[in-house]
């Protein structure tokens, strides 16, 4: 990917660049799956920011089948790599990230692997990679965020003999639907972020990464300080500095129950489920349709993305500039790719 386009351009085109991405992703995992590469172990991912949470889902559907798999922050634990059987797959959207780069640079070569948007680059020339396409995507991330949870996606059904779900051929469709469908009565929660000082993001097992995610835009986009975590650890005790901010709760069974007993101690709560609530002046319900795990998460990010954009507006926030540059968090590259 060379520059970035604006947080607009991205979302209007979103769905069109899915439906295209996703047959190439496709491809690509099916040629490895042809050759043997996606057999045995499963992998251990690794990433920072919303690379990792991309993982979320993607792990949750390989463990639902039995598949040892985990996601770890890139930067949380020294290198070099304990030796390991697991394949290690980097996701990095600009093939730069240090912290990701580090990892698999202390891994053997064959079990490098990665996710990439941007080629050439350092990334790219040390792994195995499933690139994205150099898609272009807006600086606080929308098409390079849900085309890697696709990416991740149909690598987690492929792995080890899985079969890729047949939703994957009809998500674009489904995304452009869900956009329609959501877009104005989304847009309208932003006012119960016009004021607030802060806002929680909490979601069930398969959809931490969207809490994460979502709480990493709101930063981003909207400068509200969020935090992203799975509902069980909220239950215990974080939830009882509920304060005066919004909540957002993604999920299906215990989150219903959640987002009830908050709206109903009068804290406002958007809840993002595929289970039909009624609203209430302080629960505001957003359907979305039941589909597998990591097919979901792309759509819990649209969810978010229209959001954060809505909320931007209100708050009178620029969305194109973030505040501030870190120069170690990104490796510089020459014209061909390398570090």
């Amino acid at each position: 990917m060379k520059g970035y386009i604006t947080y607009a351009s991205a979302r209007a085109t979103q769905a069109e660049e899915l439906g295209r991405a996703i047959p190439l992703i496709a491809d690509q995992v099916a040629a490895r799956s042809a050759l043997g590469q996606l057999a045995g172990p499963g992998p251990i991912f690794v990433g920072i920011g919303a690379s990792l949470a991309a993982a979320c889902a993607p792990v949750w559907e390989l463990r639902s089948r039995g598949i040892h798999s985990l996601r770890l922050g890139a930067g949380d634990y020294p290198v070099p790599f304990p030796p390991s059987v697991h394949p290690i797959v980097g996701i990095s959207q600009s093939g730069r990230s240090a912290e990701t780069l580090a990892v698999l640079e202390s891994v053997p070569q064959e079990l490098r692997f990665a996710v990439v948007n941007s080629e050439p680059s350092p990334i790219g020339r040390i792994a195995s990679t499933l690139s994205l396409g150099n898609l272009a995507d807006s600086y606080a991330s929308t098409l390079g965020y849900t085309a890697t949870v696709a990416a991740l996606g149909l690598l987690a059904d492929s792995w080890d003999g899985g079969t890729p779900d047949a939703g994957w051929w009809r998500l674009a469709e489904t995304f452009a639907e869900v956009e329609d469908r959501l877009t104005a009565p989304v847009s309208a929660l932003a006012e119960l972020f016009a004021t607030v000082s802060s806002s929680d993001f909490v979601g069930a097992g398969p959809a931490v990464g969207s809490a994460e995610a979502g709480a990493l835009l709101f930063r981003e986009v909207a400068r509200i300080p969020a935090t992203g975590m799975s509902t069980r650890q909220y239950l215990h005790g974080s939830m009882e500095s509920a304060g005066d901010g919004v909540h957002v709760v993604f999920g299906d069974s215990r989150e219903l129950d959640l987002a009830t007993t908050l709206a109903d101690a009068g804290h406002h709560v958007v809840l993002v489920s595929a289970e039909a609530v009624d609203a209430s002046p302080t629960l505001h319900p957003v359907l979305l349709p039941k589909l597998p795990a990591a097919q979901r998460a792309v759509l819990e990010a649209l969810v978010m993305q229209i959001l954060v954009g809505a909320v931007a507006d209100v708050r009178g926030v620029e969305i194109e500039e973030f505040v501030f540059h870190n120069a170690d968090t990104k490796v510089s590259v020459d014209a061909g790719g390398a570090a």
